[in-house]
């Protein structure tokens, strides 16, 4: 067994050298990088090692090519580049390099050979690592093994006598036995040195002869002697090559690789002392299994590959394609019978052959009757056809019928008789028109219409069917729109919902949830689309009044609704919810109040709130009320606000000690809080298409408003509103005892004793109130104005949210009256572009201008 694995370890071992790097797939580059990377291997050590353990410069050059293509077009996660290999690799590295090329040999057994390679009948044989042609040596000793130097004989005497030996054979092909001498056995076969050992042994042991022996003898070989076999011609790795004594031709090139591309698989020839000896046929092997021809070798013996003296290539539907050597005369059935017969989709009539002659190219067309005589010629191209995609007996049937499909047409069958093999229509068929679509002799496309009622009924006459003829049976719902309704208003649920029949408002008004508290059950209007457009109108409003249970009245029944109606639930006219003020600061029970009326004012809620307190300023009270561009809740959000905090009162995980019916009401919730997250996602898809627009519109609003100081003032959500609460207590429902809105918050700050100055002031602060003092007073408290302050703009803001200017009468400028926690606001004069050169120079020009046009007047 060593010198076997000796002998054969060159061809066994898929080693890297061997690798084409332009036949890997993408997908077995990507396993490289896999598998390397699992390893800890990036892929520039990768290239490095394999070049390393015998792969050639320029198959590495292009390893690293293909792994940077392959990285760069994002078919692997790695995010490293090809760079330098450091020079620290580890042993257990290169070893792992190893395993990451074992795994293109376990993905594709042939990964080293080049497509022509493989389309070569027989080539593989030689080069499955599956495949395994290592001679036997489990087998009894073959009488016809011819015996030779360096073999080991194993004689056991046994019967009357008891004796063993164990001789090798000497150069000269003797042996020598004990108390009898050397005894010539080279040369000659196990059975005919078997009876010349016997003689010799029968001077010693005479009970081995005669007619009634009682001494027996068995030879046996031990050890085996190596042969030497020269390998030449066309084959992948001539040379010389050790063998077992028991080595055949196969073995001899398995460990050769076989033939190459060139080489001949059907005239391998064996010559013995210059002597041809056998013709090897691999075909014979590959496709009945013979090995007649698989011969045992002898040592010297010379195996020659010659070229391939024929060889044509099958191309079509086979069950083996590729190139096929033939021997002279051996004709196109051969040849099929190589490829392992026709593929069910060959064209078995008719063979196209392309071959070259006098110079040329030719087609021959070669018929079924003349495969067994037609003779192919080296390089034939055989062609084989596809048989058409055509039915000969085909009918279809789609749409509303149980079965659709294909079906076997069988003579006269008719549409009837398609419709019940398809086991009859759906119920939502369409029946009043079907459409058969029929192949024309010209194989133009045409439509037969059908009554398919009255075919069913028998009232028309049956179609008869045709060869690829298709029938078309529509649904009800492919050919119209699908109907649906609409509710919108104060209910639960607005939305769209499926049109039933004899569908009523009530039924969709519970289908859609149920009424909101604030919903009337009266002046509910139904709107119907009018197909009429002649008369101008649009729509036909309908007007009902639904029980407030929802009970069924005879008004509802007599009114049911169609499709694409439209049902809107009015507010009910005295419905209000609630709105909320705020008073903070000096009264005597501060909080939120509820808006009683709709006329409440600022002193109805300062005297519900216990009237003003001891330490209360007036005069510094203000209001804060909300502008239009105030983005509140919607009563959708505050319905589910409501709803999410009786879930969280109600969440048995977190409330422990719930009855039955709470429980129920916790589950209610829970529904209708899924069902809110549905609609508002549906909402804010709606919102998603149309963002584009929306974005264009606020680009197109920004543009109105440039100046971001304008807008911040003009976009406000909350203003301070100025109010006179002195005056207002005194006279209440007077016009400044404003009428009071939902969010206002009415602020009455304690006594005030400081003013404030700030903006174009040294020292912008806050000051203690001195009675009688003036504006210029106070700006001097903050080390008086700047440069750049506006001194004529300056102006005041009082407490209670008033503001007072500067004004100024024939140079005399007139200060606002200063008061407890006012504010004073010096602004900053307009910056001014100091004018260029050129534009002194321009107004010279035009003045120069002017002089000479008034000069010239004057004269």
């Amino acid at each position: 067994m060593l010198f076997i694995t000796l002998g054969l370890w060159a061809q066994s071992l898929s080693d890297i050298q061997n690798i084409r790097v332009d036949d890997l797939s993408n997908a077995q580059i990507g396993q490289l990088i896999q598998r390397a990377e699992s390893n800890g291997i990036n892929p520039s050590q990768l290239v490095a090692l394999a070049q390393e353990r015998g792969m050639s410069p320029a198959e590495a050059s292009k390893l690293g090519r293909r792994i940077n293509e392959f990285l760069s077009g994002g078919n692997t996660g790695s995010g490293q580049s090809m760079g330098q290999v450091g020079s620290g690799r580890s042993f257990e590295m290169q070893e792992s390099t190893d395993e990451i090329f074992d795994s293109l040999r376990r993905s594709d057994p042939y990964f080293d050979l080049t497509p022509e390679q493989k389309k070569i009948f027989g080539f593989k044989l030689f080069h499955n690592r599956q495949l395994n042609f290592n001679p036997s040596l489990n087998i009894p000793t073959p009488p016809s093994y011819v015996i030779g130097s360096g073999d080991q004989l194993l004689i056991d005497i046994y019967g009357a006598s008891q004796q063993s030996y164990d001789l090798s054979v000497s150069p000269e092909g003797r042996v020598f036995i004990p108390n009898v001498g050397p005894v010539s056995v080279g040369g000659s076969s196990v059975e005919a040195a078997t009876s010349r050992l016997k003689a010799s042994l029968g001077r010693i042991y005479s009970g081995l002869l005669g007619s009634s022996p009682n001494t027996f003898m068995q030879v046996r070989l031990g050890n085996i002697r190596s042969i030497k076999v020269s390998m030449v011609g066309e084959l992948t790795k001539p040379g010389t090559y050790t063998l077992p004594s028991f080595a055949t031709v196969f073995n001899a090139l398995y460990a050769a690789g076989g033939p190459n591309e060139n080489g001949a698989f059907r005239t391998i020839q064996v010559y013995r002392n210059s002597r041809l000896e056998a013709t090897v046929d691999i075909y014979d092997f590959l496709t009945q299994g013979d090995q007649s021809s698989n011969i045992r070798l002898q040592d010297n013996d010379v195996i020659i590959v010659p070229p391939y003296q024929s060889r044509v290539e099958v191309i079509g539907p086979v069950r083996r394609e590729g190139y096929f050597e033939t021997k002279p005369g051996e004709t196109l059935e051969k040849l099929i019978s190589f490829t392992g017969g026709f593929s069910p989709k060959a064209f078995k009539d008719r063979i196209t052959i392309r071959r070259y002659e006098e110079n040329l190219r030719k087609v021959l067309d070669v018929s079924s009757a003349e495969f067994d005589q037609f003779s192919l010629q080296d390089g034939d191209e055989v062609l084989i056809g596809e048989v058409l995609d055509r039915y000969t007996n085909r009918v279809q049937v789609v749409g509303s019928v149980v079965r659709e499909g294909e079906f076997s047409l069988v003579e006269g069958m008719t549409v009837k008789a398609l419709v019940e093999k398809a086991e009859g229509l759906r119920p939502e068929a369409f029946t009043q028109r079907a459409t058969l679509y029929r192949t024309n002799k010209d194989l133009t496309l045409g439509a037969i219409p059908l009554d398919l009622q009255g075919i069913m009924d028998g009232d028309i006459e049956d179609v008869e069917l045709k060869n690829e003829d298709l029938l078309f049976i529509p649904s009800r719902y492919d050919i119209q729109e699908e109907f649906y309704v609409k509710i919108s208003g104060e209910i639960n649920f607005p939305g769209t919902y499926p049109f039933a029949s004899e569908m009523t408002v009530g039924d969709l008004i519970l289908r859609a949830g149920g009424f909101l508290e604030s919903a009337a059950n009266s002046s509910i209007e139904i709107a119907r689309r009018v197909r009429d457009a002649q008369s101008g109108q649009i729509a036909e409003i309908s007007t009902l009044t639904i029980n407030p249970n929802l009970e069924l009245s005879e008004e509802e029944q007599n009114l049911p609704l169609s499709p694409f109606d439209h049902v809107f639930i009015r507010r009910s006219p005295g419905f209000e919810r609630e709105q909320i003020v705020s008073v903070r600061g000096e009264v005597q029970y501060p909080g939120e109040f509820v808006i009683k009326n709709a006329n409440e004012r600022i002193s109805d809620v300062i005297k519900r709130a216990g009237g003003l307190s001891a330490f209360a300023y007036p005069k510094g009270a203000n209001l804060i009320r909300r502008t239009v561009y105030f983005e509140g809740q919607t009563e959708e959000e505050i319905r589910e606000e409501n709803l999410r905090q009786m879930w969280e009162r109600l969440n048995p995980e977190t409330n422990r000690n719930l009855n039955e019916a709470e429980k129920m009401l916790f589950e209610r919730i829970d529904k209708k809080l899924v069902k809110i997250e549905e609609e508002k996602k549906e909402r804010k898809d709606k919102e998603a298409e149309n963002r584009l627009s929306l974005d264009q519109t606020m680009v197109f609003s920004d543009s109105l408003s440039i100046d971001p100081q304008l807008n911040e003032s003009r976009y406000k959500e909350e203003e301070l509103v100025g109010i006179n609460l002195e005056s207002i207590m005194q006279n209440p429902g007077s016009d400044e005892d404003l009428i009071l809105m939902e969010g206002d918050i009415l602020q009455i700050p304690k006594q005030l004793q400081t003013v404030r100055m700030v903006g174009e002031v040294l020292l912008p602060t806050t000051a203690r109130f001195e009675k009688g003092k003036t504006l210029k007073h106070y700006i001097s408290k903050s080390g008086g104005f700047t440069e750049k302050a506006r001194k004529s703009k300056a102006y005041v803001i009082y407490a209670n949210g008033d503001a007072a200017q500067t004004r100024s009468f024939l140079g005399i400028k007139n200060y606002p009256v200063i008061e407890p926690g006012a504010e004073i606001v010096v602004p900053q004069k307009p910056e001014r572009e100091r004018m260029s050169a050129a534009g002194w120079i321009g107004i010279a020009s035009s003045l120069a201008t002017l002089g000479i046009l008034i000069e010239r007047l004057v004269q």
